[in-house]
C-alpha cells in the first residue's frame, strides 16, 4: 500500500514521539510503534526508487529496522562485504531486465555501506530509464567521489552529460561530457563504450577526424560497441579515413 505522506514525516513523528509527557507514555508508545511500522512500509513501497525515494542511509536503516539490516549482513564478515554482494546481485538482475528487483538490491547495498560506489552506479543505471538524466548524474557523481578513477563511472557520467546536452544544447554539458569521457578512456583504454561515446562528443563539436579515430579505437576492443548511428552521421560529413565503413 502506498502511503499518502512521505517517509520523512513518519521519521519526524518518531522523533517527536520520544518527547511525550509520562501521562501519555502508553499512548505514545503505541503511536510510535504504529509510526515505525508505517515508516517501514513506506520505505518498502519506495524500494524500487533510488535511495528509497530520497532518504539518507541512516534514515533508511532506521526505517527498515536495525535488526533487519543486521540480519542482511549476518552471513558476511562485514557490512562492506555484504554490500558488495547485494550490489553484485543488483547487476545480475539488471542483466535479466528485472529493474525493480535490481533497484532494491542496490538500495540494500547502499544502506549496508554508503561508501560502496557500485551501489550508486547501479542505482544510476536504474535511473537512466527516466526521461531526464538529472538523477543519474547526481548518483554517478556521488559514486565518483568515492572512486574517482573508475572508468565505468567516468564513462557513464560523461554519457549522461551528453544526453543532457542533446536535450538542452548547453555547451557546458558538452564540454563536461567530453572531458569525463576522455578521462574514462585514459583510465581504461579498453573501455569500448567510452570510446564510442567520445566519438559522439567529437561529432557534436564537428571534430570528425577525431570522432572516426575514437570509433576505431572502440571497435578495436569490441565490435559490438560500435554505434552505427554515429557512423551514419559521420559519413555525411567525412568519409571513414580507414575505409572500413562506406
Amino acid at each position: 500500500m502506498k502511503l499518502p505522506i512521505s517517509p520523512f514525516l513518519f521519521l519526524t513523528a518518531l522523533l517527536l514521539g520520544a518527547g511525550l509527557q509520562p501521562a501519555l507514555a502508553q499512548r505514545g508508545g503505541k503511536a510510535a510503534k504504529n509510526a515505525a511500522g508505517a515508516t517501514r512500509e513506506a520505505v518498502l513501497s519506495s524500494r524500487s526508487q533510488p535511495l528509497f525515494g530520497g532518504l539518507s542511509a541512516v534514515q533508511a536503516e532506521q526505517a527498515l529496522g536495525p535488526a533487519t539490516v543486521a540480519g542482511l549482513a549476518g552471513s558476511f564478515a562485514s557490512r562492506a562485504e555484504a554490500s558488495q554482494f547485494f550490489s553484485n546481485k543488483g547487476y545480475e538482475y539488471l542483466v535479466e531486465s528485472q529493474r525493480d528487483t535490481a533497484a532494491y538490491r542496490f538500495n540494500l547495498a547502499w544502506v549496508l555501506d554508503p561508501n560502496n560506489s557500485e551501489a550508486y552506479h547501479g542505482l544510476a543505471i536504474v535511473a537512466s530509464s527516466n526521461p531526464s538524466p538529472e538523477q543519474s548524474i547526481q548518483l554517478l557523481e556521488k559514486g565518483l567521489v568515492l572512486d574517482p578513477t573508475s572508468s565505468p563511472l567516468l564513462s557513464d557520467l560523461g554519457s549522461s552529460y551528453l544526453i543532457r546536452y542533446e536535450q538542452g544544447k548547453k555547451k557546458k554539458d558538452l564540454k563536461t561530457g567530453t572531458e569525463l569521457l576522455q578521462k574514462a578512456t585514459t583510465q581504461d583504454p579498453a573501455n569500448a563504450a567510452a570510446w564510442q561515446q567520445l566519438g559522439r562528443a567529437y561529432y557534436y563539436q564537428e571534430q570528425y577526424a577525431q570522432a572516426w579515430e575514437a570509433v576505431h579505437k572502440g571497435q578495436g576492443t569490441s565490435i559490438s560497441s560500435v554505434d552505427f548511428g554515429l557512423i551514419s552521421d559521420l559519413l555525411t560529413h567525412l568519409p571513414d579515413p580507414k575505409g572500413t565503413y562506406k
